[in-house]
């Protein structure tokens, strides 16, 4: 899928900043500007390399000055704003188009000119290629200048003013890193300058810091005579030993295609968003092995996150050898019956304050099984997943432990430890201390799987497995029941929360194995959908409750006291698709009605991020895309959805 902006998706400078673009390198570095170029956050940049895979992530050129020169006359092709808005960089005005489907590209017209754009980062590498293309079709001369503003310094920092930086031939040095250059312009070496401080719009949004620097000390050029036509590429990248430009655009071009060809797709919406998914997908060095990274610009991989979005992001595109890898990682971390929340880095230990991510572990690797028949791996997770039941079932960390009627307790003082996990300034909007609906939905499932890959694996009779399941099963639907709302209980604690309609109760429906009766069923589906639901994400609180908050922005404390009591939450919506077409007995009607729906998703792809899901948008009206502008388990969730609708079910656990 080509998305295709023009003129009148930048009518303002303000317009111009709503959408970016996002490019990875599998490494954990990425590249990310507006569409009008400029940088709306700190985090912005035209190579946002990673030294350590995957989240030592250093800003080495931030972003482009570009000017284009005709006698006297100088026309500023770049866009940026300035703390001083006076200093704005508007040439946003000469912009006339930007595109992407492989990378992005920008064209401006000026005065007789044409000048295309195109930038690429290299799969696998801390490299990144520009090309610019120039047809002077004026009756002067027209050179074009390229200045990169560079900072060296790790993701979200600020430049240091007395950062040095120096050239040495094809060789940028600052901060003991290099940066290493080849290209077809001139090179001019200027005066070391810091250029700022620069505005950043979105991150005023989010109650960061409003400005930053960055420094130049050289430009290149090209010079292209009236009526002919130049190209001007330049390659720069943390190797001495670079490509050439167009074997970074190739690889880009086959990589996506060999990833759509892989996934195989019917529709344009599914086979944009399985190449959404491969930008989450990197090198983890701690482990030498595959994870997922959660969002860009801002988080890391995840145990939680890469466990709800490994099914879509990795199954669901066919990427079967990642989704191994990723899972071997968590079986040699597994530790008292839990998956880390966070990987080592360094000397750092793994943390495992997760209640979700074990018992999503066992479901995925009961998808992936499913879908690969791989009994060999099967039976070297058995022994983890064993362990992780025990443990549930005794007790571990973090107050996790089967209750006597069968259900998972979790958390206690000020561990959160389901998804909604925030914990501010000593306040915990969400807590959910107790029994959470989701963690028993995941516990049933986990229990029913054993049962029958006990069997499977001439391990046993699984009958120890469908005990402990028929008693879950049985406290969940006497327990978690509201009968006056026809709905599920969030928690179980004793509290006002207990009560509260939450999306979380999705999952009790949308799950292989069903905990509830097809009425009960029915009548969740149908709450979620009068109460939560929006086309774009379920909402995580029902309006009408006094704490539902329907905004999402201003410093962390605001935010993080909305961001579970009602701002709208891309992932969810995967599990409410799928739960509505359970209930539907996946009949054509309920399949026509979701991918009706969907359709929702192209406008959201052509938002924000473009061709991405975000991670949340505003409660009351879900307009703009907010958090993370690219997140992992929205898109997989998503994806998970369209493998349903084109009949892409996993196989029966018989298969292995």
């Amino acid at each position: 899928m080509k998305f295709i902006y023009g003129k009148q998706d930048w009518s303002t400078f303000e317009r111009g900043e709503e959408t970016c673009y996002l490019m990875t390198n599998g490494l954990g570095g990425f590249s990310s500007l507006t569409a009008i170029g400029s940088c709306a956050r700190i985090e912005h940049g035209v190579l946002m390399a990673c030294d350590h895979s995957p989240n030592h992530r250093v800003q080495m050129i931030q972003r482009l000055e570009e000017a284009l020169v005709q006698g006297n006359n100088t026309r500023v092709l770049s866009s940026q704003d300035f703390e001083d808005h006076s200093l704005r960089e508007d040439g946003w005005r000469f912009l006339s188009g930007f595109t992407f489907r492989d990378y992005p590209q920008w064209s401006w017209l000026a005065d007789g000119v044409e000048v295309v754009k195109s930038l690429a980062l290299a799969p696998g590498e801390n490299t990144v290629a520009i090309v610019y293309e120039v047809w002077n079709r004026s009756r002067e001369t027209a050179t074009l200048r390229v200045t990169p503003h560079l900072r060296f310094v790790p993701k979200g920092e600020e430049l240091a003013p007395d950062q040095r930086f120096t050239l040495e031939g094809n060789c940028v040095r600052s901060a003991g890193r290099s940066l290493y250059f080849q290209t077809t312009g001139s090179v001019e070496p200027l005066e070391q300058e810091l250029r700022g401080p620069f505005y950043y719009a979105y991150d005023v949004m989010d109650g960061k810091p409003a400005a930053g620097w960055a420094a130049v000390n050289h430009r290149l050029s090209l010079t292209v005579a009236p009526g002919g036509h130049g190209t001007l590429e330049a390659v720069y990248g943390l190797d001495q030993a670079l490509p050439a430009a167009a074997e970074v655009f190739d690889r880009v071009e086959r990589e996506r295609r060999g990833l759509e060809e892989q996934a195989g797709f019917a529709d344009d919406t599914a086979q944009a968003l399985a190449l959404a998914a491969h930008q989450f997908v990197s090198y983890r060095a701690s482990t030498g092995k595959q994870t997922i990274l959660a969002g860009f610009p801002f988080f890391e991989d995840w145990g939680r996150d890469t466990m709800i979005a490994l099914g879509g992001c990795c199954l669901s595109t066919r990427r079967y050898d990642d989704a191994r890898s990723i899972l071997e990682t968590f079986l040699a971390y597994c530790h008292r019956g839990l998956m880390p929340n966070l990987f080592p880095e360094g000397q750092d230990a793994p943390r495992y304050n997760t209640v979700d991510a074990a018992l999503l572990f066992i479901l995925s690797v009961y998808d992936y099984c499913g879908r690969t028949g791989d009994r060999e791996f099967a039976l070297r997770a058995y022994d983890a997943m064993a362990d992780i039941v025990d443990w549930y079932e005794k007790g571990t960390d973090f107050a996790i432990r089967m209750d006597d009627d069968g259900l998972i307790s979790a958390g206690s003082g000020y561990d959160q430890v389901t998804w909604m996990d925030v914990n501010v300034d000593g306040i915990l909007p969400t807590p959910r201390h107790g029994k959470p609906v989701e963690i028993n939905a995941y516990w049933y499932n986990a229990l029913r799987i054993m049962e029958h890959l006990e069997t499977l694996l001439g391990k046993g009779d699984g009958s120890r497995y469908a005990a402990m399941a028929k008693r879950t099963q049985a406290s969940f639907r006497e327990k978690f029941w509201n009968p006056e709302l026809g709905c599920l209980r969030d928690v179980l604690s004793g509290t006002k929360a207990d009560s509260q309609i939450r999306c979380n109760q999705i999952w009790a429906v949308s799950l292989p194995f069903s905990i509830l009766p097809p009425e009960q069923e029915r009548q969740v589906v149908d709450t979620v959908f009068e109460k939560l639901y929006t086309p774009y994400g379920l909402r995580t609180l029902d309006p009408s409750d006094p704490e539902f908050k329907p905004f999402y922005g201003g410093d962390r404390l605001e935010r993080d006291l909305a961001y579970h009591q009602g701002t709208v939450w891309a992932f969810p919506l995967g599990g409410y698709y799928l739960a509505y077409l359970k209930v539907n007995d996946y009949s054509q009607q309920a399949k026509d009605t979701v991918r009706r729906q969907l359709e929702a998703l192209q406008s959201a792809l052509r938002e924000g991020c473009v061709g991405q899901l975000p991670e949340i948008y505003d409660g009351a009206n879900p307009t703009a895309s907010k958090g993370c502008f690219a997140q992992a388990w929205s898109v997989g969730e998503l994806l998970r959805v369209y493998d349903v609708l084109e009949g892409r079910f996993p196989e029966p656990l018989a298969a292995i």
